[in-house]
């Protein structure tokens, strides 16, 4: 079977790759004119192209076919998560919760949080390069670090939880989802939520809720709360 390259062009029409992906295409994969390639414009949307002119500044292409993508899940799912000290970790969650989808991604600058700065263009990219590796065809809205608090008192539809180990007996986050509803659920830093903050969220509206028995990893939660939006 013949293999399928695919390209972020978020700008389709353009009909250029933008010099990243071309560099990629031209220099990596060696594509030459006539080849055909697929691109995907991060919202929704796939095309079928084929080269038109292939140099080592720039790569052309014509569309032959617009292929828009039904969604894999239902309502907008957004995670909102206090990065870890290592960043390495943060990195992976932002990769693995793309490749299982997610629609938003916020890190959350909490009161117990160990890093307060994560660097947006990075973990751009590797949204990119997850996006395009699951083939999903919708790329996740990155917000920048927010503040704990300026979050909480966002606008949200749907249904809106905060997961934290302060309590025992908490509800179970996937018997709370909803299907077909927008979510956003909220993942402490290494440490947690303060006790503060967690009462501020209750009185913002967010439902405390539970991953399970198991004590989990910041990045690893906050999978595991990607994955239980995926499946309600």
């Amino acid at each position: 079977m013949k293999e399928q390259h695919y390209f972020y062009t978020p700008e389709p029409q353009s009909m250029q790759l933008p010099p990243d992906e071309a560099a990629h295409a031209v220099r990596v994969l060696r594509l030459q004119t006539g080849d055909e390639i697929f691109l995907m414009d991060g919202r929704g949307t796939f095309y079928r192209a084929s080269i038109a002119e292939a140099t080592k500044k720039s790569c052309t292409y014509r569309i032959d076919d617009t292929m828009p993508q039904v969604p894999a899940w239902n309502g907008h799912l957004h995670l909102a998560m206090g990065p870890t000290k290592n960043l390495d970790r943060t990195e992976w969650l932002a990769e693995k919760a793309t490749e299982v989808g997610i629609d938003e991604l916020t890190f959350l600058d909490c009161r117990w949080s160990e890093r307060r700065i994560v660097k947006p263009e990075r973990i751009e990219r590797i949204l990119v390069a997850a996006m395009k590796q699951s083939r999903k065809a919708w790329l996740p809205q990155l917000n920048a670090m927010t503040p704990f608090l300026a979050f909480i008192n966002r606008k949200f539809d749907g249904q809106k939880f905060i997961c934290h180990c302060h309590e025992d007996n908490l509800p179970l986050l996937r018997n709370q989802l909803r299907p077909d509803t927008d979510a956003v659920v909220m993942i402490g830093p290494e440490g947690d939520f303060s006790p503060e903050e967690v009462r501020a969220a209750e009185a913002a509206g967010f439902m405390s809720v539970s991953l399970g028995r198991s004590r989990l990893r910041t990045e690893t939660a906050a999978l595991v709360a990607a994955v239980m939006m995926q499946n309600r």
